[in-house]
C-alpha cells in the first residue's frame, strides 16, 4: 500500500523540522553526504504525504553487516546495496504529537559505489538512489512483479528528478535497483 500524495495537503517545512531522521555511520568504506541525503529521505516522505511528525532511521553498514543482516531477514548469505525494515504504516493509534516510526533505511557504501561503477553512475547517484528506493519501501512500494517493478521505478525517477530541481542539478539522470 502507498500514500497517496494528491489526496491533502503536502506536509510543510515546519511539519519536517517536527520530524527526524536518525542517522548513523558504522563504515569507513566511504564518505557519505549525509546532509543531502537526509534532506532526500525528507522530500521522499513529503512527496508521498506522510503527516509528521515521523521518525525514520537511514544507516549505513559494511559489507560484513549488511551481509549478515541480508541473511538474518533475507536468507540470502551476501551484502546488498539497501534493506528497508518498515515500521508503522500509519494505522496505528497514536497521539497527535507521537511521531509515527516510519522504519529504518539501511545502505552498505561499499555495494553501492560497486554498483555505481557497474552503471558507469557517479556514487552520489547510486547513494541517492537507494535512499529513495529505502524510503518507497518503507512505505508498502514493491518490485516482486513487473508492474510493480515499473510503478516504484517510475516514482523512483519523479522523486529524484524534484531532488534534482530543487539542488539545480541538470543532466541527473536516475536508474533503478
Amino acid at each position: 500500500m502507498t500514500a497517496d500524495s494528491d489526496t491533502g495537503p503536502k506536509p510543510t517545512a515546519a511539519d519536517i523540522n517536527s520530524s527526524a531522521v536518525v542517522v548513523s555511520d558504522h563504515q569507513q568504506d566511504l564518505p557519505v553526504a549525509q546532509d543531502r541525503l537526509v534532506k532526500l529521505i525528507c522530500s521522499v516522505l513529503a512527496e508521498e504525504g506522510v503527516e509528521a511528525p515521523w521518525e525514520t532511521g537511514l544507516s549505513f553498514v559494511t559489507a560484513d553487516e549488511m551481509a549478515a543482516l541480508n541473511a538474518a531477514h533475507r536468507g540470502i548469505d551476501q551484502p546488498t546495496d539497501v534493506l528497508a525494515f518498515g515500521a508503522d504504516d500509519g494505522s496505528a493509534p497514536r497521539a497527535a504529537d507521537e511521531p509515527r516510526l516510519v522504519g529504518d533505511v539501511v545502505i552498505c557504501p561499499a555495494v553501492a559505489a560497486t554498483n555505481a561503477a557497474a552503471r558507469n553512475k557517479a556514487v552520489d547517484e547510486e547513494l541517492a538512489l537507494l535512499v529513495v528506493h529505502g524510503a518507497l519501501h518503507l512505505l508498502g512500494y514493491d518490485h516482486i512483479d513487473d508492474a510493480d517493478a515499473e510503478k516504484m521505478e517510475q516514482r523512483e525517477l519523479e522523486l529524484l528528478s524534484i531532488e534534482a530541481a530543487t539542488l539545480g542539478l541538470t543532466g541527473t539522470k536516475a536508474g533503478s535497483t
